[in-house]
């Protein structure tokens, strides 16, 4: 796949393009070898592909010229996750988690982009999944590709792998007669060496899009 075809469908989207470009750009005159170790992912020669299992689902990220392709072998079309995986292949670091977990207003700059993430993330998350509570814990329960674990807190709450290695919690609160539905997410604290503030919102996204569609 050349760099033409992976970035003719932004080409009226500067606002992706050209961090695509940039980090595509850098990608591929990086050592695959050093972005698996770094990352936490295997690299496969024969295919020139790293493996990436993200919310369970086993995704490649094609080397040198970078394209994302899900479990069924279709390019994922979402520029964000394609921005937000390429980045990290490109600059996270992959560190063993140390048993804490962090709020978004704990990760750095993380509270200078709190109602940015608020408003993409908890919210959504909220309305999406705060409405049905036993369809969420449905979910988590019969997806064992998740690597869920129910946490006890909250009306719903789990901890479960994001990407190799990276968990996530998502708490639930359902409404009542005072009060909308609610939700909190908590990242591990290898999260801050993945991912920057602003990735980290785009990861919300993932996750939020990635459980619907389960």
């Amino acid at each position: 796949m050349d760099n033409k075809s992976f970035f003719d469908s932004y080409d009226r989207d500067q606002k992706n393009r050209k961090p695509l470009e940039h980090y595509a750009g850098l990608y591929k005159n990086l050592d695959p070898q050093e972005i698996a170790n770094r990352c936490n992912v295997l690299f496969d020669e024969k295919e020139s592909a790293f493996s990436l299992r993200i919310l369970g689902k086993e995704h490649r990220a094609l080397y040198p010229e970078f394209a994302l392709l899900d479990n069924d072998g279709q390019r994922v079309k979402n520029p964000y996750e394609n921005i937000l995986f390429l980045h990290y292949l490109c600059e996270g670091k992959y560190f063993h988690a140390h048993g804490k977990q962090l709020s978004y207003n704990e990760i750095p700059w993380g509270n200078v982009y709190y109602r940015n993430f608020e408003g993409r993330c908890l919210k959504r998350c909220a309305m999406s999944f705060g409405k049905d509570i036993p369809a969420f814990k449905n979910c988590m329960e019969q997806n064992p590709q998740l690597r869920a674990e129910a946490l006890g807190t909250g009306d719903a709450g789990y901890r479960f792998e994001f990407l190799n290695g990276l968990f996530v919690s998502v708490i639930l609160w359902g409404a009542d007669d005072e009060f909308p539905p609610s939700a909190q997410m908590l990242f591990d604290d290898n999260f801050v060496f993945a991912f920057t503030a602003e990735d980290i919102a785009a990861v919300g996204e993932v996750i939020i899009e990635g459980l619907k569609s389960l």
